[in-house]
């Protein structure tokens, strides 16, 4: 009998259109917050920090790939 093993890390984080999921989610949300947190600066034509809000985008995609990957885990069991 053949024996499959269960996908590593990098299966679940880039297999079955998690990125694609991911970085619409993080497009939609990053938006979304980096209105809320950054807006006044922007408006007013203040200095940008772009780290921040490169951190600001990064974080709803890496939740969103963790979320699959976890949902894909549970599902294989």
């Amino acid at each position: 009998m053949k024996q499959t093993s269960s996908p590593d890390f990098f299966q679940l984080a880039f297999g079955d259109g998690t990125p694609k999921k991911a970085l619409m989610t993080a497009l939609v949300v990053g938006t979304i917050l980096a209105t809320i947190n950054h807006g006044d600066v922007i408006l007013k034509g203040e200095s940008i920090n772009y780290f921040k809000i490169l951190l600001t985008y990064c974080v709803p995609y890496c939740v969103t790939t963790w979320g699959a990957i976890h949902g894909k885990r549970v599902k294989l069991l």
